[in-house]
């Protein structure tokens, strides 16, 4: 196949006299037009966007504000007091974070989020700490969100608690599965409970603001309170700790930045357009949820979350209370959506920088990068089996990787700012180095305070990951090296070639293995391998003979073996006829049968792919494998 590069142009000359023919004047061109995207279909909308990559940032609101009060709780009711100011810092940080990643997705269209702001002002290791960290989470967030959705549901029915791997590993093949049609396909499937959750959690905020007092308590009746009696001073660290482990409500903030390129054109705006009202509605109900907490005393109790208890406050134990639960265990089963849309773009620019297999950069149809959604789910499974679908084993794991990211992330736009020095760039780096202060203390406090319950592996992983990184690269470096990547090639030049055809008989398979080798050798050898046996000798003995009164005009080699082989024999003929003729190019041509049907190559004996095996494994002899189809 050739393949001819053409280079074509269009000039239009503005014309402001009568043309020569004296036709009216032309008018002056208007601005260029672009060319519509084929594959605009498979990107997103801003609204699909926001159910494609939200879900781990909404779904947060279900274990964020618990994870705050848990804290806090170790002071009593003095302690819950703090629970809005912790919320209001929390919500202050996700602003700070909504701001910048406005700016990341503005000088980063390409997607990439931290790990391209670290690229580009912090250097390769710290780029490749961001990427690691991002990875882990995404990782993480798809099991956690898998696991705590299954968590609900067996809450409501006991009786699968059992199963609960299983489910797990059932949601986690339903996601994928969708993934796997295109993301535009995933968003339109999530945008209903995405919308259901959203309208959910804001029914329960705006009833509880019209009442004075809960509506319900039923949910919490008979379960054991874990307020520590008795308390009445809250200390620094506590409130460090109970910011930090809110923070885990941010998780998912980072996700539209990393995928800018999945949205349609102008996918920075749309970008930009999800990316806030992301932070607007995640602040709206992190911060609703908190005041109610306040206004109803609530204590968090054994067995029922603090989510579950505001519901039945606000709305009453009624079916409405029923659909809050329904539609946050729907949501975060499908949290993990999020990892889908941002990994597998993450994992294509790695491959891209030769960090990660270049396998990872093909896109499939509908603009799905099949290969990182296949990985994530695999590593994915991996994890559920490692906790037998118990959320409570991951979350010790989960949003380190976030904080260092998001970390990472802040400090890079720091520089960024101080090279642009743009209009009201000393504002914007403060922020950002603002951000990049809290972010870095969080990742420090959860690194600290769940180090002996798991954290310890981020510790060593993301290292690890690092790497293996710079292993890969490495790998490639070599290879470009190798094959003079970057360079001007001497010109073609033609070499002497001699095709070697392995035979075992005669066919119209071994005709057309011979037509294909005189038309592209200018030398043919066809080789046999022959062992001692009797009944080999036979079998050697009558090929010849049929050979002879074919007369070909081909040469048949018989190649003797000491062994039943026969791969190795013809791999060092080969050996031996590079070493006898080093400016021939030697041409294995490996005659093969097509079936009709897949299960038919069951049939075969698969010596063509054992030479091929043996020829490459120990020359550098170019391989040529013949497909004879046979249609019947």
């Amino acid at each position: 196949m050739s393949m001819v590069w053409k280079s074509t142009g269009r000039t239009t000359d503005r014309v402001t006299g009568p043309s020569p023919s004296g036709s009216a004047p032309t008018p002056a061109p208007g601005p260029a037009v672009p060319a519509p995207d084929p594959d605009a279909r498979h990107r997103l909308t801003s609204v699909q966007g926001l159910a494609a990559l939200s879900l781990d940032a909404m779904a947060s609101v279900a274990y964020g504000p618990e994870s705050v009060v848990l804290i806090l709780a170790a002071a009593g009711a003095y302690g819950l007091g703090f629970t809005l100011p912790v919320t209001l810092c929390i919500a202050a940080l996700l602003a700070v974070l909504v701001a910048s990643y406005r700016q990341v997705i503005a000088a980063f269209p390409n997607g990439g989020g931290s790990y391209a702001v670290a690229k580009a002002h912090l250097g390769r290791r710290t780029a490749l700490a961001a990427a690691a960290s991002l990875l882990l989470d995404y990782v993480l967030n798809v099991a956690v969100s898998v696991t705590a959705g299954v968590a609900a549901l067996t809450s409501a029915f006991p009786a699968l608690y059992g199963q609960r791997l299983w489910l797990c590993l059932g949601v986690l093949l339903l996601v994928t599965a969708v993934n796997l049609r295109g993301i535009v396909d995933s968003a339109k499937a999530f945008i209903l409970p995405t919308a259901v959750f959203v309208g959910s959690i804001l029914t329960v905020v705006a009833a509880g603001l019209f009442r004075d007092a809960p509506a319900s308590t039923a949910s919490a009746a008979g379960h054991a309170s874990v307020l520590a009696d008795n308390a009445t001073s809250v200390g620094a660290l506590l409130l460090l700790k109970a910011f930090a482990a809110g923070c885990s409500a941010l998780t998912g903030v980072e996700a539209v930045a990393n995928a800018v390129p999945s949205f349609r054109a102008p996918a920075a705006k749309r970008a930009q357009r999800t990316e806030v009202a992301l932070g607007a509605l995640l602040g709206v109900m992190l911060i609703g949820l908190s005041v109610l907490i306040g206004r109803f005393h609530l204590q968090p109790v054994e067995g029922v979350t603090v989510l579950a208890q505001l519901a039945d406050a606000s709305l009453g134990h009624n079916w409405a209370f029923y659909v809050v639960q329904f539609a946050t265990m729907v949501l975060l089963a499908l949290a993990a959506n999020t990892s889908f849309g941002g990994l597998p773009v993450l994992m294509g620019l790695l491959a891209r920088d030769n960090y990660l297999p270049h396998v990872f950069g093909l896109k499939a149809d509908r603009q799905v990068h099949r290969h990182g959604v296949l990985a994530l789910a695999a590593v994915a499974a991996v994890l559920l089996g490692f906790s037998g679908g118990d959320v409570n084993t991951l979350v010790p794991l989960f949003a380190i990787g976030v904080f260092v990211g998001f970390t990472i992330c802040q400090v890079g736009m720091v520089r960024h700012w101080r090279q642009e020095r743009s209009p009201g760039w000393h504002g914007k780096a403060a922020l950002n180095g603002f951000g990049a202060l809290l972010t870095g203390v969080s990742a420090v406090v959860v690194t600290a305070t769940k180090f002996t319950e798991g954290a310890w592996l981020i510790v060593v992983a993301l290292p690890l990951l690092v790497l293996a990184f710079e292993a890969v690269h490495r790998a490639y470096g070599r290879i470009a090296d190798r094959l003079h990547l970057g360079r001007i090639p001497e010109p073609p030049h033609r070499d002497r070639s001699l095709v070697v055809v392995p035979v075992s008989h005669l066919s119209k398979l071994t005709c057309e293995a011979l037509n294909a080798a005189v038309s592209l050798g200018d030398e043919v050898v066809a080789v046999t391998v022959t062992y001692a046996a009797p009944e080999d000798r036979r079998t050697a003995e009558s090929l010849r003979r049929d050979w002879e009164l074919w007369n070909p005009g081909v040469d048949l080699l018989e190649l003797p073996s000491a062994t039943r082989t026969v791969g190795r024999p013809i791999a060092a003929y080969v050996r031996e006829l590079a070493d006898r003729h080093p400016r021939t190019r030697v041409t294995v041509l490996i005659p093969e049968v097509e079936p009709a049907h897949l299960w038919q190559r069951l049939l075969q004996n698969q010596r063509g792919a054992v030479v091929a095996h043996a020829v490459r494994r120990t020359t550098d002899a170019t391989i040529c494998r013949l497909r004879f189809r046979v249609t019947a």
